[in-house]
């Protein structure tokens, strides 16, 4: 891949991409193909990609540079350190290595790499699964926080059907995956699948209808 590969890299704009928009494209490793979001740099960049693994595919070893964040969206994930079933958030800090495992299920992950403060050394493993809900703002609203460094909060949000959030302005930006169900808002219909990322400062008032939502959702971080 070209050392200047750029996708979405100006982070000054908005970027959507909806199901109907992926170009999976294979990595250099066979059985491994990626759904580029964004990127900025070559085979080692600044990157949000959907990763598919097919059934007993093969990754090698490698070093987080800049970190990796992932959430398991089908199958198994797994390295030496354990196994992560669809629904998995785990977070490797800078430094931190590993090797995929991927076996009969396959896998399909939404990961973010390079993007670590060097002082966020908190790794970790969370079944969502296993984590209580709190809450939201509104009612029909559910949040689950997952992370938070400084700036960036990382969570995942469930919707009710018929929910409607108040105008608001994304200081540090937003990035939104929507995990099942639809979610809206004044600029658009975003179903499973769909990626959404706002820039510092931009605006909007999201709501659901009959379908509801589950998004994963990360703010702050675009500053």
């Amino acid at each position: 891949m070209a050392q200047d590969t750029l996708i979405h890299g100006d982070f000054s704009q908005p970027a959507i991409v909806r199901p109907e928009d992926y170009l999976w494209q294979a990595s250099p490793l066979p059985g491994v193909d990626r759904m580029m979001l964004d990127r900025v740099g070559g085979e080692i960049a600044r990157a949000t990609t959907v990763v598919r693994y097919a059934p007993n595919s093969q990754f090698s070893a490698h070093v987080h540079g800049g970190g990796e964040e992932f959430f398991v969206l089908e199958g198994v994930f797994a390295d030496e350190y354990g196994e992560y079933p669809a629904g998995s958030y785990v977070r490797n800090p800078v430094g931190t290595s590993h090797t995929p495992i991927i076996g009969a299920a396959g896998a399909t992950i939404l990961v973010k790499l390079n993007q670590f403060d060097a002082r966020d050394t908190e790794q970790k493993h969370i079944d969502t699964h296993a984590v209580p809900w709190r809450l939201g703002l509104v009612e029909g609203l559910t949040v689950m926080a997952l992370h938070d460094f400084e700036d960036e909060h990382v969570a995942l949000v469930k919707w009710a059907p018929n929910t409607q959030f108040q105008t608001h302005r994304h200081w540090g930006g937003e990035e939104i995956f929507v995990l099942s169900g639809v979610f809206y808002d004044e600029h658009g219909r975003y179903p499973a699948g769909s990626w959404i990322r706002s820039p510092h400062l931009s605006q909007h008032t999201p709501f659901t209808q009959d379908e509801g939502a589950l998004i994963f959702v990360k703010v702050g971080h675009l500053l």
